[in-house]
């Protein structure tokens, strides 16, 4: 795992830099440091396989949604909420 952001420890001190390779050994001293979560960045992906998640990000969209209306004028708040989830989980920056 590698690290996506700056490790600070509850003092504001730089534990490890950003890029930084976890080992198991580093990870069994966060506890001692306070340290609960990390920003472990994201492994690559082929096409293929991102295709494979936008697909289910689709579906899993569709089916939250199963019920909103895109043509309902009185829907506002659920199109605002569709435009931003969907914009979040498919990379599309600005909401639509």
């Amino acid at each position: 795992m590698i690290l996506s952001d700056v490790l600070l420890d509850a003092h504001g001190q730089v534990l490890l830099p950003q890029g930084a390779v976890l080992t198991e050994n580093m990870l069994s001293l966060m506890p001692r440091h306070g340290i609960d979560m990390l920003p472990i960045q994201a492994p690559d992906m082929t096409p293929e396989e991102k295709a494979a998640q936008q697909d289910a990000y689709r579906a899993r969209l569709a089916y939250l949604f199963r019920r909103y209306d895109p043509d309902n004028p009185d829907d506002a708040a659920t199109s605002i909420l569709h435009g931003y989830i969907n914009s979040y989980r498919l990379g599309k920056g600005e909401p639509v």
